[in-house]
């Protein structure tokens, strides 16, 4: 049996940290280049020389000061949880910045083992570290090693055996900060050990550092015991009032200092530059991609670019699983019996679930191209230009980060968005960031805007695409200056960013960051949309329509059947309702039969006698379907149309296209009627007082109403109220196509319903995390503040549009 070891990775944000934890687990863990990402610890586990070892990758922190929630639980794991060994991953290429955390584990006593990662990259910058040196001054075991490309992972973990292999006790590090702070660190150590309160997992010495640092999480350890906690505190307002008065500096300054001169000497002895003063590559590139012309010019393109590509590759893959879906129904149609099971399957299930998979392709082809841009390094790039602007609408630079994760660029989630806000310091940029976040394009609205740019705009999907994420983008700031200058009114904090060198992406790295989005799309659709389809199906089936309504439309079908079996035109050919059902059923097998070019078939139907009329009614059918809307059995058939009837053949094919137009009408209207009358075509029929000025209709609200929960639903339930709604003989269709003939439907009402999913409602995931950052009079305040938002901005384009004829 394999021996089971626990280490923690440890290290600053974009040391490649991560990168490090998927080389030696294989994890499918997200690597980006800009700070926040990785918020939760994260494990993951690998064996290796006979042990199973257990990995857990900590948050970025460039210290172990309890001042960020990251900080906060990378400490308190090491502290909680004793891992055998904690790998603390350094950047070489910024060897003076990363070590600062490695004194700070010292300090704790952590068994420790430095990964130096980038070594290629500080190689290329003319700095060369002596590692050997370098292990021998901190007195801990070095690895050099390129994680991204795999190069020294295996090292690292023969390093990692060894040292557990002989484990040692942990032992803080004893490093001299001055003579008045180490005096009341070994004061402070002596009562901490004298008392029995405190549990023995903490080291004394870095309980007694952290005290004169101001730790408040420390202090409050101590009020277990009053009397201790009176005393350390004492000699800790002692200390600051000395080191006050003599160096005009608090401790934890002093200790800071101290630390830094202490590194500044390790570093001296093991790092050389070759060349003192030169720009390196990402320097080089950033002249150019950052420079305050040049630079947003490039982002726009590069953006518009990705979209470009984004729609161009998926327009195939989307037609195949389109015909895919539509094979499916027309399988179920002849499996499956007719009955609430069938039309749960085709309307809840396939017409729900389907409307969202069925633009997978984009989505993926989307993820691929911001993948791309992430692991460049590129991300941080916008994110630094972004900075600009958003201290006009007085946003802090970190909610950059946040807007970014929340779809800024397409593709993210609010949720994590809104979690990312923790690293900013001031409470009224936090709120104010964290209430505009909805307003960014999530990847769960793109479904919704590929369905009707596709429809609607399909000359311009690319323009549309892009256009709507710098419309988010103006609604987001705009909105944010409104909070900044009303109820979250303050100054701006200071921002610096750190920006990761370029690196170029692997083929491997982009596939995985693809593939997880992209399954985590597909698993939604397949778990929580396709609970809230099946829900809301049942919502738009129930209670169904009294009998008697039943009967009186059932009644007008009949009707039209007895006109079919008296017309003058038809008699020669349906001579009774089994001629009329037999036909009926041979059409739908003759359509399917020329689609697929199915010879054998073919021959097949030619000996049946009602052939000749199943090819005229087929052809003029095609000619109908070829009009720009066709025809229906409110108006008269085209004369163009009429001028060809030369024989009875094509009269009584005509006859039979318009009773079955009539039929379908009927069919139509009942089951119109029947979704009106179900829970959720109540509740759509009041909404619709409010929504008819904007030219939305009762299915669409039910939608709308649906995208609370999630706003993929909306395009499911669209998908199953649409499917409901619609006459048996459509049934087949997709929501794109069915869109596409509905003449209540046109590019205005599109656009106005994209906008208003766009700014409305924040989803219930999204509100959930509000309350936990904030409180329940924030979530309220969001959801009046975007409902208003949205339905004001919209009611403006949608009126506007209609005055100005569109």
């Amino acid at each position: 049996m394999k021996k089971k070891i626990t280490i923690a990775l440890a290290g600053n944000p974009n040391a490649g940290k991560s990168t490090v934890f998927n080389a030696i687990t294989g994890a499918r863990q997200h690597i980006a280049n800009y700070p926040g990402v990785t918020v939760e610890k994260k494990y993951g586990s690998v064996d290796h020389k006979g042990y199973r070892i257990e990995v857990v990758d900590l948050p970025g922190t460039y210290s172990l000061t309890a001042y960020s929630l990251e900080e906060l639980v990378a400490r308190n794991f090491l502290i909680n949880d004793r891992p055998d060994l904690v790998v603390d991953i350094v950047d070489a290429s910024n060897l003076d910045r990363n070590l600062y955390l490695t004194i700070q584990l010292k300090e704790m006593g952590v068994p420790l083992l430095i990964g130096l990662n980038m070594v290629d990259i500080a190689k290329s910058r003319g700095i060369i570290i002596d590692h050997e040196q370098l292990s021998s001054l901190l007195g801990v075991p070095v690895v050099p090693m390129v994680a991204r490309s795999n190069k020294g992972t295996d090292e690292l973990l023969d390093k990692i055996v060894e040292l557990v292999s002989n484990p040692r006790e942990w032992q803080p590090a004893k490093i001299s900060y001055g003579l008045d702070i180490d005096r009341a660190i070994d004061e402070i150590e002596s009562i901490i050990k004298a008392s029995n309160i405190i549990d023995e997992k903490y080291p004394a010495r870095w309980l007694a550092l952290k005290c004169l640092e101001g730790d408040e999480q420390v202090f409050a350890s101590l009020e277990k015991d009053p009397d201790l906690s009176k005393k350390v505190r004492a000699i800790t307002q002692r200390v600051i009032k000395h080191t006050l008065s003599t160096l005009e500096e608090d401790p934890e300054g002093v200790i800071a200092d101290h630390r830094y001169g202490y590194l500044t000497g390790i570093t001296k002895s093991t790092l050389k530059r070759q060349i003192q003063s030169r720009l390196n590559m990402s320097d080089k590139i950033d002249k150019v991609m950052t420079n305050r012309i040049l630079g947003p010019i490039l982002m726009v393109m590069i953006l518009y670019g990705m979209y470009l590509f984004t729609f161009s590759a998926s327009e195939a893959p989307i037609h195949w699983l389109d015909m895919l879906f539509s094979k499916l129904k027309v399988i179920i149609c002849t499996v499956v019996p007719k009955g609430h099971l069938q039309s749960l399957i085709m309307s809840g299930i396939v017409d729900g679930v389907g409307s969202v998979l069925g633009f997978v392709p984009i989505i993926m082809f989307m993820f691929f191209a911001i993948a791309i841009i992430e692991d460049s390094g590129y991300m941080a790039r916008i994110a630094f230009m972004l900075d600009r602007v958003l201290r006009w609408f007085g946003l802090h630079g970190n909610s950059v980060i946040s807007l970014i994760i929340s779809g800024g660029i397409s593709g993210g989630c609010a949720v994590p968005g809104i979690m990312a806000t923790r690293t900013l310091r001031d409470p009224k940029e936090r709120i104010a960031t964290l209430l505009v976040i909805p307003f960014m394009n999530c990847g769960a609205k793109l479904p919704v805007y590929a369905v009707l740019i596709t429809v609607f705009f399909s000359k311009n999907q690319t323009t549309m695409m892009f256009l709507l994420t710098i419309i988010s983008w103006i609604f987001a700031l705009f909105a944010a200056k409104l909070l900044r200058l009303t109820v979250l009114k303050g100054s701006q904090t200071p921002f610096v960013m750190e920006l990761p060198p370029y690196r170029l992406p692997t083929l491997k790295g982009v596939c995985i960051h693809t593939w997880e989005r992209t399954f985590q799309y597909i698993k939604k659709a397949g778990t929580i949309i396709l609970g809230l389809s099946i829900l809301l199906w049942a919502m738009m089936t129930f209670p169904q329509l009294p009998a008697n309504q039943i009967r009186a439309f059932e009644n007008q079908k009949n009707r039209i059947n007895r006109m079919i079996l008296h017309s003058p035109a038809l008699k020669k050919y349906i001579k009774d309702s089994k001629d009329l059902r037999q036909i009926d059923r041979l059409y739908a097998t003759y359509v399917q039969t020329v689609t697929k070019k199915d010879k054998k078939l073919i021959t097949k139907l030619k000996k049946s006698r009602f052939f000749p009329l199943l090819k005229a009614i087929y052809t003029t059918d095609r000619n109908k379907m070829d009009s720009p809307r066709g025809y229906n059995s409110d108006t008269t058939i085209p004369e163009s149309i009429t001028g060809h009837i030369k024989d009875e053949l094509s009269k009584a094919a005509h006859e039979y296209i318009r009773y079955k137009q009539m039929e379908e009408k009927i069919d139509a209207a009942q089951r119109q009627a029947a979704l009106k009358h179900t829970v959720a075509g109540w509740l759509g029929q009041k909404l619709e007082f409010f929504t008819r000025p904007l030219g939305f209709d009762y299915r669409t609200d039910i939608a709308l109403v649906g995208g609370f929960a999630a706003k993929e639903v909306i395009l499911s339930t669209l998908g199953t109220a649409y499917s409901l709604s619609d006459s048996i003989v459509n049934q087949s269709k997709s929501l794109s196509k069915r869109l596409t003939t509905d003449p209540s439907w046109t590019p205005l009402k599109a656009f106005t319903l994209i906008i208003f999913i766009m700014l409305y409602v924040p989803c219930i995931a999204t509100l959930a995390s509000i309350r936990k950052e904030t409180s329940w009079n924030w979530v309220w305040f969001s959801i009046c503040f975007n409902l208003t938002v949205a339905y004001t901005v919209s009611l403006i384009i949608s009126q506007g549009g209609r005055i100005a004829g569109m």
